[in-house]
């Protein structure tokens, strides 16, 4: 189920992937009527209905990439929130952490967050660490640069993305997030290689278009301090 959901979330706009994602939550809450008890399915179906709570803000008119930050969370379906969120809480009780209920958590504080300067990045930075430890990726690895980011700065996130070139090296999002800090840190030219690395394995049109809009910006940026 977690699967079908990622396969209609990362789809980009369209029917079929709201559809796939509409499927995948409707079985979850079949499975949760069978094993009404169970932490780890209550976290699967909280963190499904928190991603696809904030998909009419995830593309623009164009069928653009609309980052977290920049969405309009007016657009979030509060409903589907309450009901995510309702479901964390009730399965935090039962005390049997598991992957599923600390990805839910995660997007939990991002649902929480009225406006992205209200968002809990140190709490997520602290929840990516606890799945790291309970299911080390690097993508899990990857993800928790991203909070630290946020709070310590570009040169601690690009400290954590660094040593995981090796593994990540035909990971889009690695080459994009790397990208994004070397421009934080005016690395421009690092920066533009890195991008141009990360359109070059985007999985979708959306994705690609994303990465260019980024250059754009670095090459602005460039032309300025000419």
């Amino acid at each position: 189920l977690y699967l079908v959901f990622n396969a209609g979330y990362s789809a980009g706009t369209g029917s079929e992937r709201a559809e796939l994602c509409d499927e995948a939550i409707r079985l979850a809450r079949l499975l949760l009527r069978l094993f009404g008890s169970d932490a780890e399915v209550m976290g699967l179906l909280a963190l499904m209905l928190l991603q696809h709570a904030r998909s009419p803000a995830r593309f623009d008119a164009d069928g653009a990439i609309v980052l977290l930050d920049d969405q309009d969370r007016a657009l979030w379906r509060a409903s589907m929130i309450a009901e995510g969120l309702a479901l964390v809480d009730k399965a935090m009780r039962h005390r049997a952490p598991g992957p599923y209920q600390i990805q839910a958590a995660i997007a939990a504080l991002h649902a929480r967050a009225a406006r992205p300067a209200e968002t809990d990045w140190a709490g997520i930075a602290a929840l990516y660490a606890a799945l790291e430890r309970l299911q080390p990726s690097p993508v899990v690895s990857l993800n928790r640069a991203v909070a630290v980011g946020k709070v310590e700065g570009a040169e601690a996130g690009l400290a954590l993305v660094e040593p995981l070139g090796d593994r990540l090296d035909g990971y889009f999002h690695f080459h994009g997030l790397r990208g994004a800090f070397l421009m934080q840190l005016g690395r421009r030219a690092e920066a533009r290689e890195a991008m141009g690395r990360a359109i070059a394995l985007a999985g979708t049109p959306a994705e690609a278009a994303h990465i260019r809009m980024q250059l754009d910006r670095l090459s602005e940026g460039m032309k300025e301090n000419l």
